[in-house]
């Protein structure tokens, strides 16, 4: 059996926090943007973050596995 958690998670996180797809933060105007469709260096730093953070607390924290 193969663990399917780590890709998918991964794969998962890294659709939802493209910056400018959904939200973009920080905007270029506001503090959060909603699918603007434009990025920045800033908020390419902080969605490289969230996903970093985001990837530890369900993969190294939580532990979560799905096998297949």
């Amino acid at each position: 059996m193969k663990d399917w958690a780590a890709p998918l998670i991964g794969a998962a996180l890294f659709a939802l926090l493209s910056p400018g797809t959904l939200f973009q933060m920080p905007g270029k105007n506001r503090p959060l943007d909603f699918m603007n469709m434009t990025t920045s260096i800033a908020s390419m730093f902080v969605h490289a973050v969230l996903y970093a953070l985001l990837l530890i607390l369900f993969l190294v924290i939580l532990n979560i596995h799905l096998y297949v």
